[in-house]
Order: C-alpha cells, then structure tokens, then sequence
C-alpha cells in the first residue's frame, strides 16, 4: 500500500494552516483596501447625480443607467474572469483589475459629455468585474473555515464603507472643488494601492495553502469541481434569493443621495454625507449579521438560512415603515435600521456557496454569485428604481421597493429545505473518490 496519506477535498477542509496568522491579517488588510477602492470608484457617482443631471440635462433613466452599466459589467464578465483569475494567477489579476478600474475613473474625470461617461464608466465595470470573486477567494484561503460568515460579511462591509467613503468625500470634493474632481480623488488611491498590493501579497504564499489539510495529509481533488458550482437545488437557489435582497440594497445605496437632495432639500455634500452614514449602517450592521451567522451556524449549518430568511422579511417591514413615514428624523433612523439588517443575507449566502462547492473553483463559485447579485440586485435594482420614479416619483418607487424582500425570503425557505442533504451529498462524492483513489495505491 502506498505510504502517502491522503484525505477528502471538501468544504471541510481548513486550507489555512500554512499561512502565518499576521500575514494573513496582512493579505486580508491589503485586499481590504482594493475593495474599498472598487467602491469608492462605483459609488462615487452618486453624490454627483444632482450636477451632472443638472449640468448635462439626464433625465433619472440616464443617471440610473450610468449606475447600472458597471453592475452589469460585473455581472457580465465576473465568471469567466474569475475562471481566469483561478488559472493564471489571483494576485496578478487583482492587480491588473485595480489598474483598469482607477485608470477608467480617471476617464470619467475627463468625460465631456454623457456618452464618454458612459464609455468610463462601462470599464470601470470592466475592471471591477471579478474583483469581489477572487479577493474574497484569496481571503477565505488564508483563514479558518469557522470565520467564513464573518469574513463574507467584513468583506462586503468594505464595500458598504467604499461606498460611504465614494459619497462622502465625492460630496465634499463635488462641492468645493466639482465633480471632476471627485472621480479624480478616488482614482488617484485606487491607483496607489494596486502599486502597493504585488510588491507584499505573493501568489506563492497563498496558493500553497491548498496542498494539505489540518492534519497535514495530502489532499485528493475530487474530479470535475466546476460541477459543484451548479449541482445542487441549494447553491443556485442561495445565488437567486441574495440576488434578489441585494435589488433592495443596490436600490437604496444608489438612489438615497438623490432621494435626500429632493425631499429634504439637502444640498450635494450634505445628502452625499447623510446617506454616506446610512451606508455606514449597512456595513456596521452586515458584519454583525455575518458574525451572528458563524456563532449560530457552527453546529447547525441550516440556522444559516434560517437567518438570512429573518434579515430578508426584518428589512422588508423596516423600509416599508420607513417610507410610509414623512420626511423628518423618525424616517431618517427607520431607514438606518432597515438598512442595518438589508444585507445582512451576504454573510450567510457565501457561508452556504463556500460550503456547497469544490474549494478550487471558489473563485468561480463566489463569481457566480456575483453574477446573480449583480444582474438580479446590483445592476437591475437602480435601473427599475430610476424607471419607476419616472413614471411615479422617487418616494412611490421606494415604498413599492421592499417588496422584492420577500420574494427573496421564499427562494432562501426553499434552499433551507435542501441545504443539509447537498452538503452531505457533497461530502460524500468526495469520499467515495477518496475510496476509489486508496484502492488504486494498494
């Protein structure tokens, strides 16, 4: 019999136990700050809705579309760069990725007129396509299986804070210097940090994780793990319900600086702070659902859905008293608190894809997600807001908005009901190769 010592390649395997603790906190730090970049790049639009709408006369289907083409970008591109990103390298699309979306922002700075807005922004979604995928798959590889929820969840909060950072200091920029400037701040850090990120983070230390388990046995690959991606009523009704969850918070995110200029009169650096805080909520409030969701979720693996079903209806009923309100503080702390709890789902719902899919594609796994985020939330929530509030006004769209929480709600009760069969459907295909490969080294 061989001498070799093998183990199964399944979603319990820790592959973090190579790494230093303080270098991975380093790597998680490094990756962190490109998030943040990313948002700031996206959001930064936002807070300058009100002077490019009046500047260049748009009407909100444009301002929306302007928003919504680099979520469909993301959406478009996110798998098959991710698939790259797993083959030649993580570290070094990271980088080229940061590179292409600073650089476009830097376009937007320079745009003209709408259509070359719309052309930067178009590659700004180009070179945000992946990044979320891949930077949360070199994170969950230096780290403990245990903290997957929470790290999801602080992951998306750098997003949460990008986006606050984007509007806040667009705001202020737009205000006291023009909009031009805005897009040029946001590009000039993102810009640094890819300069930075290669020089510290080395493809070498990361990818040697994945070589053996805690036990220090070799792992055996299970045979086709882009099925796993695909091969479970759980995994894709996990993409389709935070899809749909983020539609709502995609909505709010984007149009909320608007929302606040129109109806509380507030002027660009004041609504673009305002709605930076309540962003702020969001990403508070998405790292405590995750790490809520780890504390639960360690013995009883459905209680993640159990929680991301609560936070879907709990937001829905917030935002729905929120916007029944008039204008005025009351209104202003029920939509902090809705937004608190809106996505909270992200925690639970890369807990559940990380757990339902081959840790060698994770990159690809979390990019299918991003894919249903983006085209079902991201990309699609700011669109139909902006349509609607055409047709009826910005306040009516967002009363009629957190009604897609619930139909998210229903796609996570059903991806409960079968979430413990896949995982044990999973871990036992792995075994069973496992089985077959022993036999051939006897």
């Amino acid at each position: 019999m061989n001498a070799h010592h093998y183990t199964a390649h399944t979603s319990s395997v820790d592959t973090s136990l190579s790494v230093p603790r303080r270098y991975a906190w380093l790597v998680f730090a490094l990756t962190f700050g490109l998030l943040i970049s990313d948002y700031m790049s996206r959001q930064v639009l936002n807070a300058v809705f009100p002077l490019l709408k009046s500047e260049w006369a748009l009407s909100d289907s444009q301002l929306g579309l302007l928003s919504g083409i680099v979520a469909l970008m993301v959406g478009l591109l996110t798998v098959p760069l991710s698939l790259l990103a797993d083959r030649f390298g993580r570290v070094k699309s990271l980088t080229i990725m940061a590179i292409l979306w600073s650089v476009a922002t830097l376009g937007c700075a320079l745009a003209e007129n709408y259509q070359q807005m719309f052309i930067a922004r178009f590659m700004v979604g180009v070179g945000e396509a992946a990044y979320g995928s891949v930077g949360i798959a070199v994170v969950m590889a230096v780290f403990p299986k245990e903290m997957r929820a929470t790290l999801a969840s602080a992951f998306m909060a750098g997003g949460m804070c990008g986006s606050f950072l984007g509007m806040a200091l667009g705001g202020v920029l737009a205000e006291h210097f023009g909009w031009r400037w805005a897009f040029g701040g946001m590009a000039i850090f993102g810009l640094a940090l890819a300069f930075l990120y290669p020089i510290i983070v080395k493809e070498n230390r990361i990818a040697s994780s994945g070589l053996t388990d805690s036990a220090g046995q070799k792992i055996i690959q299970i045979k086709n793990p882009l099925r796993t991606l695909y091969s479970s009523p759980s995994v894709i009704a996990t993409y389709i319900g935070s899809g749909l969850q983020l539609f709502v918070g995609g909505a709010v995110i984007v149009w909320m600086p608007s929302y606040l200029n129109r109806y509380y009169a507030m002027s660009t650096d004041s609504a673009g702070m305002m709605a930076a805080i309540i962003v702020l909520c969001g990403a508070v409030g998405t790292i405590l659902c995750g790490m809520l969701c780890d504390r639960m979720g360690r013995d009883r693996p459905e209680r993640k859905a159990i929680l991301a079903i609560t936070y879907c209806l709990g937001s829905c009923l917030l935002l729905s008293i929120a916007f029944a309100l008039p204008a005025g503080s009351t209104q202003l702390v029920v939509i902090c608190l809705g937004v608190f709890i809106v996505i909270g789902t992200n925690g639970p719902s890369m807990a559940m894809v990380a757990n339902l899919t081959h840790n060698s594609v994770h990159s690809s796994a979390f990019a299918t997600l991003t894919l249903a985020n983006n085209l079902l939330g991201l990309a699609l929530g700011p669109l139909v807001v902006g349509k609607v509030s055409d047709a009826i006004g910005l306040h009516n769209a967002f009363q009629l908005m957190p009604l897609v929480s619930i139909a998210s709600a229903a796609v996570f009760f059903y991806a409960k009901s079968h979430y413990n069969r896949d995982i044990a459907r999973l871990n036992e295909q792995a075994l069973a190769q496992l089985n077959e490969h022993n036999v051939d080294n006897k």
